[in-house]
């Protein structure tokens, strides 16, 4: 067995060395896009051979895809965070602003949700079921928290407010597309208005109940993150 491969049986070892790949390849990707960056040009970035990076992804779609995974998980853990440090993060118009800034931020990841073309070639059209299924389930475990403590307004059920709160989001996001570069937080804090006013109520919640909401959403984030690092391969930062 060649010392490089006796290396990857490190655990430590495979995780950093899988880190930088990912590294190289969201470097490249962001400067040249999908179509004009190839595992050859990953490796020569990484400082490593062809063959390595592909004894930790066997695709080229794999590896972009683990990038733009890995982004995913970044922006849902300063979403994580946030609860973490100011439980009032876990209501929604606070939860949406707060998601929506971390998506913004992130050019490779607000690139991929808008279906930017140019910036991903087919990856945009790819979906993963598995991980849809997954995030669509914690989506209706974030919304069904809300309405039983009676955080959402009367007149519509879960579903309906979860459904009718992501058309509103992704609205918002795809217009980042064609927005200037300043004003992110004044058109944050005006999702976080129309949030509010379209599907909350404000009933008096103490603040125990809130810290335990953000408990119990961030429980959920954290399953969400396990389960998509652990079927894409990407390491733990």
């Amino acid at each position: 067995m060649s010392a490089s491969a006796e290396r990857l049986r490190d655990p430590q070892q495979r995780t950093e060395r899988a880190t930088r790949i990912l590294d190289a390849a969201a470097d490249l990707l962001a400067r040249h896009g999908y179509r004009r960056v190839t595992i050859d040009d990953v490796a020569a970035e990484a400082g490593i051979g062809k063959g390595t990076v592909y004894l930790h992804w066997k695709t080229r779609e794999q590896l972009f895809g683990a990038v733009f995974g890995r982004e995913v998980l970044y922006a849902i853990d300063e979403l994580r965070q946030a609860l973490g440090r100011d439980p009032q993060v876990c209501l929604l118009h606070r939860f949406a602003r707060t998601y929506f800034v971390a998506i913004a931020n992130r050019p490779l990841l607000r690139g991929f949700l808008l279906g930017d073309a140019d910036l991903l070639g087919k990856l945009a059209d790819s979906r993963d079921a598995a991980r849809d299924d997954r995030h669509a389930a914690m989506a209706r475990g974030y919304f069904e928290l809300l309405s039983e403590r009676g955080l959402l307004r009367a007149d519509m059920d879960a579903d309906e407010v979860g459904y009718a709160y992501q058309a509103t989001f992704e609205g918002f996001l795809r217009a980042e597309a064609s927005a200037p570069a300043e004003g992110l937080e004044r058109r944050a804090d005006l999702l976080a208005r129309t949030v509010r006013q379209a599907f909350e109520r404000e009933p008096a919640t103490p603040d125990g109940a809130l810290r335990d909401l953000a408990a119990a959403v961030v429980a959920l984030l954290t399953g969400l993150i396990d389960a998509d690092r652990a079927e894409s391969g990407i390491p733990q930062s």
